[in-house]
């Protein structure tokens, strides 16, 4: 089962074994000027945003923009469902990724810990991680039970037992690009191996491993225990169970897809050489596209609202935040 690049990797986590064989990552494809108007509505946000959530505890859109460059402070922007002005909130320090709770509260991986967002306060306070002042936290996730896991440039997973220790620490990774959990059990992507790896809810130790494609680039969890994968190089979604690890479909999709939504109806993919958006209804075992809209330029990150059916594509360029309501329903 484990995929070439890990297998020898993955029996131990000696930080003096040679590094695993990689690739070059992959990475979106860079989207060509919008030439049909983008469904729904538009609203400003400038800058370049890397990740969005929805948290349903404040019925928010919650967008994580980095900073001008690797030390300048990142922002969280929050949108509220109902409409009104967004807030803009100032992190203390940059950060790299982003995670939530759905019930208030935000995550954002920085250098030696992460920053912890009250959404509805619009208030961020860091937390360190003891003795990982020097680390560069890449990645982040919250599991079911409320642990929070790290992953870091160097290529190790770090699960906490409290806000600020660390409790397990696996390192087999190139690097971990993206976390996602499902239920408790931790799912780790590196691009430059391209590989997807379960971690045990322990922390401790790392399960099964896959290939994802040929350059995995993205990931999340959705509602029905799955963990859905874009291989962008490979223009294709990859759809994993996690216990076990095991593919259990792939589908083809052209012109580089690479944001991702995972919901309780649809898995919404887009596709950023095309500028579009599309939900497939999984159920059948083969991925059933039913929508496909238009989306702004650069259409690089998805998140959605089960209350009220909504879409949110967030562009990577500035180019706003697509607001796309009962987006499931075809039109």
């Amino acid at each position: 089962m484990l995929g070439y690049a890990l297998t020898a990797a993955g029996c131990s986590s000696n930080s003096g074994e040679k590094p695993p064989p990689t690739i070059v990552p992959a990475g979106p494809a860079a989207s060509p000027p919008v030439s049909v108007a983008p469904a729904g509505v538009v609203r400003p946000l400038p800058g370049r945003p890397r990740a969005a959530l929805f948290d349903a505890g404040t019925s928010s859109l919650v967008v994580f923009s980095p900073g001008a460059d690797a030390r300048s402070p990142a922002t969280v922007t929050v949108f509220a469902a109902g409409g009104g002005a967004p807030k803009a909130i100032a992190l203390p320090g940059p950060a790299t990724a982003l995670a939530g709770d759905d019930r208030g509260t935000a995550y954002l991986a920085a250098r030696g810990g992460y920053f912890q967002v009250d959404v509805a306060a619009a208030r961020a306070t860091r937390v360190g991680v003891g003795g990982q002042d020097g680390t560069d936290f890449t990645a982040i996730a919250r599991r079911a039970d409320g642990r929070l896991v790290l992953g870091s440039a160097d290529g190790a997973v770090y699960t906490l037992g409290s806000a600020s220790t660390v409790a397990a620490r696996v390192k087999i990774f190139s690097r971990v690009d993206e976390l996602a959990a499902q239920g408790d059990t931790a799912v780790v992507l590196d691009r430059a191996q391209t590989s997807v790896t379960t971690i045990d809810t322990s922390g401790a130790h790392p399960q099964q491993a896959l290939r994802a494609g040929e350059g995995a680039t993205t990931l999340t969890a959705d509602p029905a225990g799955r963990v859905l994968v874009a291989d962008t190089r490979g223009e294709g979604l990859l759809v994993f169970s996690v216990d076990p690890l095991i593919m259990r479909q792939r589908y083809p999709i052209r012109e580089a897809p690479y944001g991702l939504a995972g919901t309780r109806t649809l898995a919404w993919v887009s596709e950023t050489a095309a500028n579009m958006v599309v939900g497939y209804d999984l159920a059948t075992g083969i991925p059933v596209e039913k929508v496909r809209y238009p989306t702004v330029r650069q259409p690089d990150s998805l998140a959605f609202d089960e209350a009220s059916g909504t879409l949110y594509v967030v562009s990577g360029v500035g180019d706003g935040v697509q607001v796309v309501d009962r987006a499931a329903v075809p039109r």
